[in-house]
């Protein structure tokens, strides 16, 4: 047998056996919280995700985006963390439908996340995180917005 194909039979057997080990488990938003989806005010779709618990302010979360966002198709967001999250979502009132983007945090795991939204006008971006433990975290910040990405 020649040496490579050894150890790619290697590499799958190592992969075929670590594989059930991971806890790669994550929640679907759009199924367990359908309304959160609909609802235009962040204010509401928030309560509609997480309930009716107080929002602590922190700044424990870091959140980059631009103050002014020259084009609303393409908005770089940051969020990072050491606090011991479970799920982290993104709320704006820019468009038709408040609630954005929810990741669920698996066990251990630190927030580093990157991505990019759209937004068709200057809005307040509302960050909620759930810890572990149950509490509220919140921030927000006002991104404008020059040029519409949502059909503006």
């Amino acid at each position: 047998m020649e040496r490579r194909k050894f150890l790619n039979l290697g590499l799958v057997a190592a992969a075929v056996v670590l594989a059930p080990m991971t806890n790669l488990n994550a929640v679907n938003f759009r199924e367990t919280k359908p309304k959160a989806w609909e609802i235009e005010k962040s204010a509401d779709a928030i309560k509609e995700m997480f309930g009716a618990g107080e929002l602590k302010t922190t700044d424990k979360i870091k959140f980059t985006a631009p103050k002014l966002a020259e084009n609303g198709g393409s908005i770089p967001i940051s969020l990072s963390t050491d606090l011991d999250i479970e799920t982290i979502a993104l709320f704006q009132d820019a468009n038709p439908r408040s609630a954005t983007v929810v990741f669920s945090v698996p066990e251990g795991q630190k927030v580093d996340y990157s991505f990019r939204i759209k937004m068709r006008q200057t809005a307040v971006v509302t960050i909620v995180a759930k810890a572990k433990d149950g509490t509220l975290y919140t921030l927000a910040k006002e991104i404008d917005v020059s040029i519409g990405g949502c059909g503006g």
